[in-house]
């Protein structure tokens, strides 16, 4: 009797795959921090983990549809999340170097999350405007799922640092690099690096994209001319 065999997605490369497990962890405790503010219980910090550190993977996979998602048939994935919830647990990390590591931390993921993303698009046959969105989606897919867990707008959707534009970068870059015939891991190092720098600099420069209020406010000034009272 022949039984049919569940498709298991390929391995990344042993580097990539560390760094990996590094922002599942990363991610875990950013999840966890949350539950901290929001005055969760251990039950929320562990789903609060696992949602900001898989979430985003998962929705990857299972819109390439091949096969199980990657967070689901290895282990260490879960597991790994479910430390970084403890970790959050047992340990406020608020001194401001603890943060600057995370924030330096969560640049490099985020870049080597959108890489992988869009190399797996590729790898499966997308598209570039897929891959582009596959690259975003698994570098802030499970921040934004977390955000609307708990109540809150995504803090994607503006009036925040740049974040959602260096994973879009980022995948760009990937992108670029394959469809010129760079070796893969190689491609994903360098779209890594443009991704992490990128989210830095955002951060140390305060970039943001402009909201909508921004915009109207600058169309009433333009509208009152100067020497205008605006009552």
């Amino acid at each position: 009797m022949l039984v049919a065999q569940i498709p298991v997605p390929e391995a990344l490369p042993d580097t990539f795959r560390a760094v990996d497990l590094c922002g599942v962890l990363l991610n875990g405790i950013l999840g966890g921090l949350i539950a901290r503010r929001k005055n969760y219980d251990l039950v929320g910090f562990v789903v609060l983990a696992i949602l900001t550190a898989t979430a985003g993977g998962i929705l990857r996979d299972v819109m390439i549809q091949a096969g199980p998602p990657f967070a689901l048939t290895d282990p260490y994935y879960l597991y790994t999340a479910c430390l970084g919830a403890t970790v959050a647990w047992f340990v406020p990390l608020t001194s401001r170097p603890t943060r600057r590591l995370l924030v330096v931390a969560d640049a490099v993921i985020l870049g080597c999350w959108a890489a992988t993303g869009a190399s797996k698009a590729l790898t499966h046959g997308l598209g570039v405007m897929p891959a582009l969105l596959l690259g975003c989606l698994t570098a802030i897919g499970g921040s934004m799922i977390r955000d609307v867990a708990v109540g809150e707008t995504p803090a994607v959707f503006g009036g925040n640092k740049l974040y959602a534009i260096p994973a879009l970068i980022a995948a760009g870059t990937q992108v670029l690099a394959v469809k010129a015939g760079v070796a893969d891991a190689h491609a994903m190092l360098v779209s890594t690096a443009v991704g992490a720098g990128l989210c830095v600099l955002a951060y140390w420069r305060s970039w943001q994209l402009p909201v909508i209020a921004d915009r109207e406010r600058r169309r009433a000034g333009r509208r009152s001319g100067p020497g205008t009272l605006v009552g």
